[in-house]
């Protein structure tokens, strides 16, 4: 089991007073969890849950200039059984099968799910109540060996920050409009659609951008070669419901394997 170094804050930060106004993404928690792998050094280093603060990277990491850089969503609730996660374990083995499909270096599951919790149980008074909230998880690997040329590093950094929040959209847990895109492309079979990867995201702003001046929330993209085969919304997987029938879009390669879509279907 890896070791857990715990460095608790010296000062705390000044907590959110009213939970209605927290939005999404932009409140973060008093510490952070980070582990470095260094190949020379035989693996993954010991985890660390420290003050949360900035990361310094040199400006040759090639996580940078080359993408290889992964992440994670995922969330804790306070409920009447105390606090719980949705199926972390899920999560942590999607970036696996992500960090694979990049060249970078897996986790063991069972120690940053340990890792997480300890992180949690130390910022666990940052975890809103109100209906609609919960405690965002960010887990995040990028790569840092500093060099310029196109290979995989041998070091990467993972870490994991926390988010108080409330509704992902401004308009709250109210219906969104979507747009259909048949213009611009986010993914397509052989690629890394299937992979939680930034550069599937930057690819997916343009579009965002445009439909939103339109009055859209969100974008619905199609498949890349024909523009005509539904696949997903940029922030959620599908599913529609025709007659007494729920069907969503298959697992081709493109689509990111959902942990919610999973528990749907499986439900």
């Amino acid at each position: 089991m890896v070791e857990i170094k715990i460095t608790k804050a010296a000062k705390l930060k000044p907590k959110y007073t009213d939970e209605s106004k927290l939005g999404f993404g932009k409140v973060f928690t008093d510490h952070m969890l980070t582990m470095l792998f260094d190949k020379a050094k035989g693996g993954w280093g010991p985890i660390e849950i420290k003050p949360y603060g900035n990361i310094s990277l040199d400006p040759a990491a090639c996580g940078l200039h080359y993408g290889q850089l992964i992440f994670e969503g995922l969330k804790c609730y306070s409920t009447a059984k105390g606090l719980q996660m949705f199926r972390p374990r899920k999560n942590f083995e999607r970036m696996n099968k992500s960090a694979l499909r990049m060249c970078m270096e897996p986790v063991n599951t069972d120690d940053v799910l340990k890792g997480l919790k300890e992180l949690i149980k130390l910022d666990a008074d940052w975890i809103p109540k109100s209906k609609g909230t919960s405690l965002y998880i960010r887990p995040t690997m990028v790569a840092i060996e500093p060099f310029l040329g196109v290979h995989p590093s041998t070091q990467y950094l993972f870490y994991i920050i926390l988010c108080p929040v409330g509704a992902y959209y401004a308009t709250g847990f109210a219906p969104v409009k979507i747009m259909v895109e048949d213009k611009y492309v986010r993914a397509s079979n052989g690629g890394v659609g299937d992979s939680k990867t930034a550069g599937n995201y930057a690819a997916s702003l343009k579009s965002a951008e445009e439909a939103m001046a339109k009055g859209f929330t969100q974008v619905l993209w199609l498949d890349a070669q024909e523009r005509k085969y539904v696949e997903e919304v940029g922030t959620m997987n599908m599913m529609f419901k025709i007659k007494d029938e729920v069907i969503t879009p298959p697992l081709g390669g493109s689509i990111l394997p959902g942990v919610t879509r999973d528990s749907v279907i499986q439900i």
